[in-house]
């Protein structure tokens, strides 16, 4: 159905800016990532998470550090480089525009729950 697939491109357009924005709080765990975007609602799981963060590190986006874990194998830590924080600037700005620009669009029309 059109909406589904509508639904589907919105949260694939956002799901990087997201994931940017979750990483640049703090060092993080892929998997913390997951329930970040989890309490976001947006669902996703470790299949389509781990490819998006090796293409962002593979940009230059971000780095990780490994950590020792007291319950198992050392775990890979997600942090934002210099120009992954650059990236995210831009996408804040360009957010807020895309924002303004649906807001307008809508303005005066009756949305129903």
């Amino acid at each position: 159905m059109i909406v589904e697939n509508t639904q589907t491109q919105m949260r694939k357009g956002i799901l990087e800016y997201c994931i940017l924005s979750i990483i640049s709080k703090k060092e993080i765990y892929a998997s913390d990532i997951i329930n970040e975007l989890k309490k976001a609602r947006l669902l996703v799981v470790e299949g389509t998470l781990y490819p998006l963060l090796t293409r962002l590190k593979n940009n230059g986006l971000l780095s990780y550090n490994w950590v020792e874990s007291t319950s198992g194998p050392p775990r890979k830590y997600y942090v934002l480089t210099e120009a992954g924080l650059k990236v995210l600037e831009h996408l804040d700005k360009t957010w807020s525009e895309l924002v303004f620009a649906v807001n307008t669009s809508i303005e005066g029309r009756e949305i129903k729950p």
